[in-house]
C-alpha cells in the first residue's frame, strides 16, 4: 500500500464509524460535513465503498446505510468472540434440559444474526442455522434485544422501513412493536406461538454486558411443547441461562436480578 492510499484508508475507516445503532442512515452533505472534507472526496469513499458492499443505497432520503460486507467482517469478529465458545456448554446444557433446539443471536440493526445453534436431539424444530439472517421486529429473539431501545433509538432504526409481515401476529407499525417490546421489557423475556414459523413456539430472553446493554440473545424453539410447558419450566430455563451468560460478561448483579425474576 502506498503512502498516498493511507489517508483515502483513513477517511473511508472515519466514515463508516458514523454509523451508530441509532443512526442508521446518514446522507453524503452529512458526512463530508461532519468529517471536514471536500463533497467530492466524499462522493469517491462512498462509491468505492458501495461497489465493495460497505455501503448501500437507500431508496428514500438520498442516504447510504451500512452494506452487508460490514455484516460479513462484524460476523466473523463477533464468532471469535469469547461469547460464542462461552455460551456453548451453557446452550448445549439448555438444549438437553429442554429438548427444545436453542440458538445464540446478536441484533445487527433491524435484523439479528445467529451465531449458534443447539439442535434438539428429538425432532428438528427450526430451519434457521448459523449465519441466518432474520427482521428483528417478526422474531421473538429479536423482539428481547429491540426491547433494550428508547422510543426514539425505534423510531431512528425504523424511520422509512416497512415491517414485512410473515404471520398474522407480525407488527405491521411502530407503534403495535412498541406494544410488543413494551410488554417483553416489562416481563424480561418474549413467548410467542406461531410468531414467525406457524407452529412454532419460542422463548427468548436477554444477554447483557458489563454495561448492562443488551448484546445478544437466546431462544428455545418447540415445535409440539405444551403452553404449561413453555410458560413454566421452559421458560424458566431460557431466562435462567441468559442470566448465566450475561453473569460470564460481567453484567451488573442488579440487571441479573431482574432477569432471573422476570
Amino acid at each position: 500500500m502506498s503512502e498516498a492510499s493511507v489517508p483515502a484508508l483513513e477517511r473511508g475507516l472515519n466514515l463508516l464509524r458514523l454509523f451508530k445503532r441509532t443512526r442508521p442512515a446518514i446522507t453524503p452533505p452529512e458526512m463530508a460535513r461532519e468529517l471536514k472534507i471536500p463533497r467530492s472526496t466524499v462522493h469517491r469513499l462512498v462509491a468505492a465503498l458501495e461497489a465493495m458492499g460497505f455501503l448501500r443505497r437507500l431508496e428514500t432520503g438520498g442516504g447510504y446505510a451500512l452494506g452487508p460486507a460490514v455484516l460479513g467482517i462484524g460476523f466473523e469478529y463477533l464468532a471469535s468472540l469469547d461469547i460464542v465458545s462461552l455460551s456453548n456448554p451453557v446452550l448445549a446444557q439448555l438444549r438437553d434440559d429442554t429438548n427444545c433446539s436453542i440458538h445464540l443471536a446478536i441484533r445487527n440493526g433491524a435484523e439479528v444474526v445467529y451465531l449458534s445453534r443447539h439442535p434438539s436431539r428429538a425432532a428438528l424444530t427450526s430451519n434457521v442455522s448459523v449465519g441466518s439472517v432474520l427482521p428483528a421486529h417478526a422474531t421473538v429473539i429479536g423482539r428481547v434485544m429491540l426491547a433494550d431501545l428508547d422510543h426514539a433509538e425505534l423510531a431512528a432504526l425504523y424511520a422509512g422501513r416497512k415491517l414485512e409481515t410473515f404471520t398474522k401476529q407480525t407488527p405491521t407499525s411502530l407503534a403495535q412493536l412498541e406494544r410488543l417490546l413494551a410488554e417483553d421489557r416489562r416481563r424480561g423475556y418474549a413467548v410467542s406461538q406461531s410468531f414467525y414459523e406457524p407452529g412454532v413456539t419460542s422463548v427468548a430472553a436477554p444477554v447483557r454486558d458489563q454495561s448492562g446493554r443488551v448484546v445478544a440473545a437466546i431462544n428455545a424453539v418447540a415445535a409440539d411443547a405444551s403452553d404449561a410447558a413453555v410458560g413454566g419450566r421452559i421458560r424458566e430455563r431460557v431466562v435462567e441461562a441468559a442470566a448465566r451468560l450475561s453473569h460470564m460478561l460481567g453484567a451488573p448483579a442488579a440487571e441479573n436480578r431482574r432477569i432471573v425474576h422476570a
